[in-house]
């Protein structure tokens, strides 16, 4: 349980705690005030009260829940993570390493001589960007290529979402950094 969602949960338990003593308060109230007369129900203004204090509950533990999606920048450390996989690749496996990134997600693959052929397995498993996330990207997407060693041409992958931008870039040295 994260400490936002224990300080909501302790905030709505209080809120039930103070109602519940309003409550009891009221109801003897009444039952001294009324001397041999007794109601049976609450009160317009007692159940309006109650309403309130469920309302401000209710809104402290929606403020404090957390987005369910990954935020945009851990998207970004994954995009860049999984780039210096590849470079690391095609540095230990002596060939061309690609990583493609489309409006939909991204990919690796690697070349043996003839012909690409896309990695599938641990860190180079197909990536799809989040369904909120955008990516600016040159026509239809881009091709980073790791050569032998490690050098790639240089490259910039922009992910947005709302008013929030991150670029995900590779220098001429293959070097992989996050601007903000």
């Amino acid at each position: 349980m994260t400490f936002e969602a224990a300080i909501a949960r302790d905030a709505v338990a209080r809120c039930l705690s103070a109602t519940q003593r309003c409550l009891a308060e009221a109801t003897r109230r009444r039952a001294v005030s009324d001397g041999t007369r007794r109601h049976d129900g609450f009160t317009l203004v007692e159940l309006l009260m109650t309403m309130a204090i469920l309302g401000l509950a209710a809104t402290a533990v929606v403020i404090a829940a957390p987005d369910p999606r990954p935020s945009l920048g851990e998207e970004a450390d994954t995009f860049a993570a999984r780039l210096v996989k590849a470079r690391e690749e095609s540095l230990l496996s002596n060939r061309p390493v690609a990583m493609e990134a489309t409006a939909e997600g991204y990919g690796v693959s690697t070349f043996d001589g003839r012909q690409w052929t896309a990695l599938s397995e641990g860190p180079f498993q197909p990536g799809q960007w989040q369904e909120t996330t955008g990516v600016e990207l040159a026509d239809d997407g881009v091709r980073i290529v790791f050569d032998p060693t490690g050098v790639a041409e240089p490259a910039t992958v922009t992910l947005f979402r709302d008013a929030a931008r991150i670029a995900v870039t590779v220098d001429a040295a293959g070097e992989v950094r996050i601007d903000d």
